[in-house]
Protein backbone atom coordinates (compact mmCIF):
# COMPACT_ATOMS: atom_id res chain seq x y z
CA UNK A 1 0.00 0.00 0.00
CA UNK A 2 1.91 3.24 -0.82
CA UNK A 3 1.90 6.42 1.31
CA UNK A 4 -1.14 8.19 -0.28
CA UNK A 5 -3.73 5.48 -0.18
CA UNK A 6 -2.20 4.61 3.26
CA UNK A 7 -3.24 8.57 4.19
CA UNK A 8 -6.85 7.83 2.53
CA UNK A 9 -7.58 5.12 4.82
CA UNK A 10 -6.27 7.03 7.93
CA UNK A 11 -8.54 9.80 6.78
CA UNK A 12 -11.21 7.73 6.12
CA UNK A 13 -10.76 5.97 9.58
CA UNK A 14 -11.05 9.77 11.05
CA UNK A 15 -14.61 10.16 9.28
CA UNK A 16 -13.42 10.85 5.72
CA UNK A 17 -15.69 8.52 4.31
CA UNK A 18 -18.53 9.45 6.22
CA UNK A 19 -21.47 10.81 3.46
CA UNK A 20 -21.20 14.41 2.37
CA UNK A 21 -24.37 15.51 4.04
CA UNK A 22 -22.95 14.83 7.40
CA UNK A 23 -23.01 18.35 9.87
CA UNK A 24 -19.75 19.17 11.05
CA UNK A 25 -19.96 17.94 14.93
CA UNK A 26 -20.19 20.88 17.68
CA UNK A 27 -16.71 22.12 18.71
CA UNK A 28 -15.27 20.87 15.46
CA UNK A 29 -14.71 24.19 14.10
CA UNK A 30 -12.02 25.55 15.70
CA UNK A 31 -9.78 25.08 13.27
CA UNK A 32 -12.61 26.73 10.35
CA UNK A 33 -12.55 29.95 9.00
CA UNK A 34 -16.00 31.61 9.93
CA UNK A 35 -17.86 34.46 7.92
CA UNK A 36 -15.61 35.64 5.22
CA UNK A 37 -13.35 32.44 4.24
CA UNK A 38 -16.34 30.26 4.05
CA UNK A 39 -16.71 29.22 0.38
CA UNK A 40 -19.80 28.85 -1.45
CA UNK A 41 -20.19 25.96 -4.13
CA UNK A 42 -18.22 27.50 -7.42
CA UNK A 43 -20.17 28.10 -10.49
CA UNK A 44 -19.46 26.13 -13.58
CA UNK A 45 -16.43 26.73 -15.81
CA UNK A 46 -16.90 28.85 -19.13
CA UNK A 47 -15.15 26.72 -21.48
CA UNK A 48 -15.39 28.68 -24.61
CA UNK A 49 -14.02 26.04 -27.71
CA UNK A 50 -14.22 28.52 -30.34
CA UNK A 51 -12.77 31.62 -28.67
CA UNK A 52 -9.38 32.52 -27.92
CA UNK A 53 -7.26 34.43 -25.33
CA UNK A 54 -6.33 37.61 -26.64
CA UNK A 55 -2.48 37.34 -28.01
CA UNK A 56 -0.06 38.52 -25.49
CA UNK A 57 3.76 39.19 -26.02
CA UNK A 58 6.38 40.27 -23.67
CA UNK A 59 6.98 43.72 -23.63
CA UNK A 60 10.99 44.14 -24.12
CA UNK A 61 11.50 46.68 -21.40
CA UNK A 62 9.18 44.26 -18.87
CA UNK A 63 11.47 42.99 -16.01
CA UNK A 64 9.56 40.81 -13.55
CA UNK A 65 12.81 40.23 -11.56
CA UNK A 66 13.39 43.52 -10.63
CA UNK A 67 9.96 44.38 -9.77
CA UNK A 68 9.56 41.37 -7.62
CA UNK A 69 12.83 42.21 -5.53
CA UNK A 70 11.37 45.72 -4.44
CA UNK A 71 13.23 47.54 -6.66
CA UNK A 72 10.11 49.17 -8.18
CA UNK A 73 7.64 49.63 -5.19
CA UNK A 74 4.15 48.35 -4.90
CA UNK A 75 1.27 50.56 -5.63
CA UNK A 76 -0.81 48.83 -2.77
CA UNK A 77 -0.49 48.19 0.46
CA UNK A 78 -2.94 46.57 3.42
CA UNK A 79 -2.47 46.92 7.35
CA UNK A 80 -3.63 43.50 8.61
CA UNK A 81 -6.62 43.26 11.02
CA UNK A 82 -4.62 41.35 13.70
CA UNK A 83 -7.84 40.90 15.68
CA UNK A 84 -9.75 39.93 12.91
CA UNK A 85 -7.13 37.34 12.25
CA UNK A 86 -7.42 36.30 15.90
CA UNK A 87 -11.05 36.39 15.88
CA UNK A 88 -11.33 34.20 13.11
CA UNK A 89 -8.85 31.51 15.11
CA UNK A 90 -6.28 31.99 12.58
CA UNK A 91 -2.31 32.37 12.88
CA UNK A 92 -1.98 35.81 14.28
CA UNK A 93 1.53 37.65 13.01
CA UNK A 94 2.89 38.50 16.56
CA UNK A 95 5.04 37.15 19.44
CA UNK A 96 2.93 35.27 20.88
CA UNK A 97 2.53 31.21 20.97
CA UNK A 98 -0.75 29.71 20.59
CA UNK A 99 -1.94 26.34 19.81
CA UNK A 100 -2.93 26.61 15.83
CA UNK A 101 0.45 28.64 15.51
CA UNK A 102 2.45 25.08 16.40
CA UNK A 103 0.14 23.21 14.41
CA UNK A 104 0.97 25.24 10.99
CA UNK A 105 4.43 24.63 12.28
CA UNK A 106 4.00 21.19 11.78
CA UNK A 107 2.55 21.08 8.34
CA UNK A 108 4.85 23.93 6.95
CA UNK A 109 8.27 21.93 7.67
CA UNK A 110 7.85 19.23 5.41
CA UNK A 111 6.82 21.51 2.54
CA UNK A 112 9.88 23.86 3.57
CA UNK A 113 12.31 20.47 3.45
CA UNK A 114 10.84 19.62 0.17
CA UNK A 115 11.23 23.73 -0.92
CA UNK A 116 14.94 23.47 -0.38
CA UNK A 117 15.60 20.51 -1.71
CA UNK A 118 16.13 18.68 1.54
CA UNK A 119 12.89 16.74 1.73
CA UNK A 120 10.67 14.29 -0.90
CA UNK A 121 11.45 14.33 -4.59
CA UNK A 122 9.38 17.39 -6.11
CA UNK A 123 8.93 18.30 -9.15
CA UNK A 124 10.03 21.51 -11.31
CA UNK A 125 9.42 25.20 -9.41
CA UNK A 126 8.91 23.06 -5.74
CA UNK A 127 8.87 26.28 -4.40
CA UNK A 128 5.68 27.01 -5.26
CA UNK A 129 3.04 25.25 -3.15
CA UNK A 130 -1.16 24.75 -4.50
CA UNK A 131 -3.30 24.34 -1.81
CA UNK A 132 -6.99 23.08 -2.87
CA UNK A 133 -9.62 20.71 -2.04
CA UNK A 134 -11.64 17.73 -3.68
CA UNK A 135 -14.94 20.35 -2.95
CA UNK A 136 -15.60 23.71 -1.81
CA UNK A 137 -15.88 24.02 1.76
CA UNK A 138 -13.20 22.00 3.29
CA UNK A 139 -10.83 25.13 4.51
CA UNK A 140 -8.41 25.52 1.52
CA UNK A 141 -8.27 29.42 1.82
CA UNK A 142 -7.82 28.78 5.77
CA UNK A 143 -5.28 26.76 5.04
CA UNK A 144 -3.61 28.88 2.31
CA UNK A 145 -3.62 31.89 4.69
CA UNK A 146 -2.30 30.23 7.62
CA UNK A 147 0.08 28.62 5.79
CA UNK A 148 1.14 31.57 4.37
CA UNK A 149 1.40 33.75 7.67
CA UNK A 150 3.41 30.75 9.43
CA UNK A 151 6.47 30.55 6.84
CA UNK A 152 6.11 34.54 6.61
CA UNK A 153 7.38 34.12 10.03
CA UNK A 154 10.08 32.49 8.98
CA UNK A 155 13.64 34.42 9.76
CA UNK A 156 14.74 33.51 6.19
CA UNK A 157 11.57 33.20 3.89
CA UNK A 158 9.46 35.34 1.88
CA UNK A 159 5.96 34.41 0.98
CA UNK A 160 4.07 35.53 -2.08
CA UNK A 161 0.51 34.58 -1.46
CA UNK A 162 -1.53 34.33 -4.83
CA UNK A 163 -5.67 34.30 -5.01
CA UNK A 164 -6.10 31.65 -7.53
CA UNK A 165 -9.05 31.05 -7.45
CA UNK A 166 -10.34 33.86 -9.77
CA UNK A 167 -13.45 32.47 -9.98
CA UNK A 168 -14.39 32.78 -5.71
CA UNK A 169 -11.69 35.02 -4.81
CA UNK A 170 -11.15 35.26 -0.93
CA UNK A 171 -7.92 36.03 0.45
CA UNK A 172 -8.07 39.69 -0.54
CA UNK A 173 -11.46 40.16 1.16
CA UNK A 174 -10.27 38.35 4.45
CA UNK A 175 -7.19 40.94 4.13
CA UNK A 176 -9.52 44.29 3.56
CA UNK A 177 -7.46 44.57 -0.08
CA UNK A 178 -9.67 46.57 -1.78
CA UNK A 179 -11.13 45.26 -5.46
CA UNK A 180 -8.94 46.13 -8.05
CA UNK A 181 -6.31 44.86 -10.27
CA UNK A 182 -4.45 41.63 -9.95
CA UNK A 183 -3.58 38.63 -11.30
CA UNK A 184 -6.22 38.05 -14.37
CA UNK A 185 -5.20 41.57 -15.20
CA UNK A 186 -1.89 40.91 -15.24
CA UNK A 187 -2.20 37.76 -17.69
CA UNK A 188 -4.22 40.30 -20.14
CA UNK A 189 -2.69 43.47 -19.94
CA UNK A 190 0.75 44.12 -21.46
CA UNK A 191 1.19 47.96 -20.34
CA UNK A 192 0.95 46.27 -16.45
CA UNK A 193 4.29 45.45 -14.56
CA UNK A 194 3.80 42.75 -11.41
CA UNK A 195 4.22 45.57 -9.01
CA UNK A 196 1.47 47.10 -10.51
CA UNK A 197 -0.73 44.17 -9.28
CA UNK A 198 0.93 43.25 -5.89
CA UNK A 199 -0.09 44.20 -2.84
CA UNK A 200 2.42 45.07 0.47
CA UNK A 201 1.22 44.15 3.77
CA UNK A 202 2.25 44.94 7.10
CA UNK A 203 4.13 41.56 7.60
CA UNK A 204 7.37 42.76 5.47
CA UNK A 205 7.72 39.14 4.57
CA UNK A 206 4.66 38.58 2.92
CA UNK A 207 3.29 40.02 0.01
CA UNK A 208 -0.33 39.11 -1.80
CA UNK A 209 -1.25 38.69 -5.48
CA UNK A 210 -4.78 39.52 -5.69
CA UNK A 211 -7.10 37.29 -8.09
CA UNK A 212 -8.01 40.54 -10.29
CA UNK A 213 -10.92 41.29 -12.26
CA UNK A 214 -13.60 38.36 -13.05
CA UNK A 215 -12.84 37.19 -16.78
CA UNK A 216 -15.04 34.19 -18.98
CA UNK A 217 -11.22 33.01 -20.53
CA UNK A 218 -10.13 32.58 -16.77
CA UNK A 219 -8.97 28.51 -17.48
CA UNK A 220 -7.17 29.69 -20.75
CA UNK A 221 -5.63 32.64 -18.96
CA UNK A 222 -4.00 30.60 -16.33
CA UNK A 223 -3.20 27.80 -18.64
CA UNK A 224 -1.74 30.49 -21.14
CA UNK A 225 2.30 30.93 -21.39
CA UNK A 226 2.46 34.18 -20.00
CA UNK A 227 1.02 32.39 -16.63
CA UNK A 228 3.91 29.73 -17.58
CA UNK A 229 6.16 31.99 -17.77
CA UNK A 230 5.12 34.38 -14.43
CA UNK A 231 5.23 31.04 -11.73
CA UNK A 232 8.63 30.38 -13.06
CA UNK A 233 9.91 33.95 -12.86
CA UNK A 234 8.50 33.88 -9.56
CA UNK A 235 9.85 30.58 -8.60
CA UNK A 236 13.70 30.55 -9.58
CA UNK A 237 14.37 34.55 -9.07
CA UNK A 238 14.66 34.27 -5.63
CA UNK A 239 15.82 31.75 -3.46
CA UNK A 240 13.83 33.01 -0.47
CA UNK A 241 11.02 32.82 -1.67
CA UNK A 242 7.91 30.26 -1.09
CA UNK A 243 4.53 31.13 -3.36
CA UNK A 244 1.26 29.63 -2.00
CA UNK A 245 -1.29 29.44 -4.27
CA UNK A 246 -5.12 29.24 -3.33
CA UNK A 247 -6.69 27.41 -6.22
CA UNK A 248 -10.39 26.26 -6.87
CA UNK A 249 -11.68 23.19 -5.56
CA UNK A 250 -10.19 19.88 -7.73
CA UNK A 251 -13.54 18.69 -8.38
CA UNK A 252 -15.46 22.47 -9.30
CA UNK A 253 -13.63 23.83 -11.80
CA UNK A 254 -11.13 23.29 -14.61
CA UNK A 255 -8.96 26.09 -13.06
CA UNK A 256 -7.85 24.06 -10.58
CA UNK A 257 -6.35 20.98 -12.94
CA UNK A 258 -4.83 23.81 -15.05
CA UNK A 259 -2.37 25.48 -11.96
CA UNK A 260 -2.03 21.93 -10.50
CA UNK A 261 0.58 21.53 -13.78
CA UNK A 262 2.45 24.85 -12.95
CA UNK A 263 3.53 23.59 -9.53
CA UNK A 264 5.64 21.63 -7.58
CA UNK A 265 3.86 20.92 -4.35
CA UNK A 266 -0.21 20.28 -3.90
CA UNK A 267 -1.62 20.19 -0.15
CA UNK A 268 -5.28 18.60 -0.21
CA UNK A 269 -7.35 19.87 2.89
CA UNK A 270 -9.98 17.35 3.31
CA UNK A 271 -12.99 17.76 6.11
CA UNK A 272 -13.46 15.68 8.49
CA UNK A 273 -16.36 13.38 8.94
CA UNK A 274 -18.06 14.87 5.84
CA UNK A 275 -15.16 14.36 2.50
CA UNK A 276 -15.93 11.17 1.00
CA UNK A 277 -12.86 8.91 0.61
CA UNK A 278 -14.45 8.40 -3.18
CA UNK A 279 -14.15 12.17 -3.77
CA UNK A 280 -10.64 12.41 -2.64
CA UNK A 281 -9.63 9.55 -5.40
CA UNK A 282 -11.34 11.33 -7.59
CA UNK A 283 -9.61 14.25 -6.73
CA UNK A 284 -5.99 12.97 -7.19
CA UNK A 285 -6.46 11.16 -10.06
CA UNK A 286 -6.77 14.38 -12.21
CA UNK A 287 -3.47 14.97 -10.80
CA UNK A 288 -0.32 14.51 -13.10
CA UNK A 289 1.30 10.91 -11.58
CA UNK A 290 4.93 12.53 -10.08
CA UNK A 291 2.79 15.36 -8.16
CA UNK A 292 4.18 15.78 -4.80
CA UNK A 293 0.73 15.46 -2.59
CA UNK A 294 0.47 16.60 1.52
CA UNK A 295 -2.90 16.08 3.19
CA UNK A 296 -4.13 18.24 5.82
CA UNK A 297 -7.29 17.31 7.64
CA UNK A 298 -9.22 20.26 8.49
CA UNK A 299 -12.07 20.08 11.57
CA UNK A 300 -11.52 16.77 13.14
CA UNK A 301 -12.38 16.64 16.82
CA UNK A 302 -9.83 13.64 17.57
CA UNK A 303 -6.15 13.31 18.12
CA UNK A 304 -3.57 11.95 15.25
CA UNK A 305 -0.63 10.88 17.02
CA UNK A 306 0.31 13.91 19.69
CA UNK A 307 -2.39 15.18 21.01
CA UNK A 308 -1.13 18.98 20.31
CA UNK A 309 -1.29 18.33 16.87
CA UNK A 310 -4.56 16.90 17.03
CA UNK A 311 -6.41 18.55 14.11
CA UNK A 312 -4.24 17.90 11.53
CA UNK A 313 -2.77 14.77 10.17
CA UNK A 314 -0.06 15.64 7.15
CA UNK A 315 1.04 13.01 4.76
CA UNK A 316 3.49 12.85 1.52
CA UNK A 317 3.52 10.57 -1.22
CA UNK A 318 2.78 10.74 -5.12
CA UNK A 319 -0.58 11.14 -6.47
CA UNK A 320 0.19 8.08 -9.23
CA UNK A 321 2.10 6.00 -7.46
CA UNK A 322 0.98 2.31 -7.18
Amino acid sequence: MDTIEKAIERLSRQGGNVPVETPVPAGATELHASGPLSETPAVDPIVAAEARVPAKQEPKNREPATILHGVKRTRRSVTLDLQRIRDAGMVVPDGNRSRIKEEYRHVKRPLLLNASGKGAAVRENPNVIMVTSSQPGEGKTFTSINLALSIAAERDRTVLLVDADVLKPTVSKFFGVETGQGLVDFLIDDTLDLADVLVETSVPSLTLLPAGNGHHLSTELLGSESMHALVKEMSTRYSDRIIIMDSPPLLATTEARVLAGLVGQLIMVVEAERTRQSMVKEALALLEPDMTVGFVLNKSRGTLGNDYYGPYYYAYGEAGRE
